[in-house]
């Protein structure tokens, strides 16, 4: 857990409250009486509390009544994709229970990890939990998949309960819906390379883009990665590019570049600037971990583009296996 957040009302709490942010790391907080090592006193209300670390953390643990935990998030809850996990307990540990975000947030298996700590019960009331039937949500998760029409996932899920078939299409490819609903998900299995002049602009970068991946037919939720050579780890345009598609900006030495095997397109241009002959290609390579090309060097004005695709898992063997609890489940590979 990168970032969680537990917060006590009471003395019997704040010693769970302590215990839960030592085991499972993260920060324990309480009225001013009862802070003390390992708590840290809260700075005024719960409501401007939860407020400012909402957004801010991956999950929260309220040691309280439900009232209090589901009167302090409410006004901060924006969808199931966005929103933190959410684990309500009472003071004696007792009843644990998953109150938000329970699979695409984790907070079923966060309520599971607090009741063993402390001895209780984790209360979860998601209906696929409760019936033993695979979630999708949850699936996608555990094998790095993007769900990009998260309105389905309901659907896809009512219908899974009821014994239906339903349509699932796990692919970075932009195709037809294969299905009346579909529920796609996005492998992030796509890296990709780039070389561009100094100081090429943000929406330059972004309009190539754009217009790279369409003539590639692939998802932008595929994307893992955003690669280049190390001359352009501090440029600005690159750097933003990452941030905003929510991907690491990987870069690499020339040498290593220059070592990546295989036939890639060859600039003289390119070599005696950057110590090797071409850098979109041979990044997107490398940071697939030696993965095939998907689209070769391309270019635009002051950019050039390639893509390279990651085996993230073998869709014939464990996308089967591991949705079999799905019953009747259709899966596009």
């Amino acid at each position: 857990m990168t970032a969680l957040h537990v917060v006590a009302f009471t003395r019997d709490g704040t010693e769970l409250a302590r215990l839960i942010a030592s085991r499972l790391g993260g920060w324990a907080w309480a009225p001013s009486r009862y802070a003390g090592e390992g708590v840290s006193p809260l700075p005024g209300a719960i409501a401007a509390w939860t407020r400012e670390y909402f957004s801010a953390s991956d999950a929260l643990v309220f040691v309280s009544a439900c009232g209090i935990a589901v009167r302090a998030v409410a006004p901060c809850l924006e969808n199931k994709a966005r929103d933190p996990a959410v684990v309500c307990l009472d003071d004696r540990g007792r009843n644990v229970i998953s109150l938000l975000s329970g699979h695409l947030g984790g907070a079923n298996e966060l309520a599971r990890r607090v009741a063993a700590l402390t001895g209780g019960r984790a209360v979860i009331t998601t209906a696929t939990d409760v019936h033993k039937v695979e979630a999708v949500d949850v699936w996608a998760k555990e094998h790095d998949c993007v769900i990009e029409n998260i309105g389905a996932v309901k659907n896809v899920s009512a219908a899974a309960l009821d014994g239906e078939k339903i349509g699932v299409a796990v692919t970075e490819a932009e195709q037809p819906a294969p299905w009346p609903v579909t529920l796609w998900l996005r492998p992030r299995n796509l890296a990709l390379g780039v070389g561009c002049k100094r100081g090429t602009a943000l929406e330059n970068l972004r309009a190539a883009l754009d217009d790279f991946l369409s003539g590639a037919g692939v998802s932008k939720l595929s994307l893992y990665a955003l690669a280049s050579i190390d001359l352009k780890k501090d440029e600005e345009g690159l750097v933003a590019l990452a941030r905003e598609l929510k991907v690491p900006f990987l870069t690499f030495p020339a040498v290593e570049l220059a070592a990546v095997p295989g036939q890639f397109s060859h600039s003289e241009k390119v070599l005696d600037v950057a110590g090797v002959d071409n850098v979109c290609e041979r990044a997107a390579v490398l940071a697939s971990d030696l993965g095939p090309l998907l689209r070769g060097k391309t270019r635009y004005p002051g950019v050039t583009f390639a893509l390279a695709r990651r085996k993230i898992f073998d869709h014939t063997e464990k996308a089967d296996s591991s949705m079999k609890n799905i019953p009747d489940t259709e899966a596009n590979a």
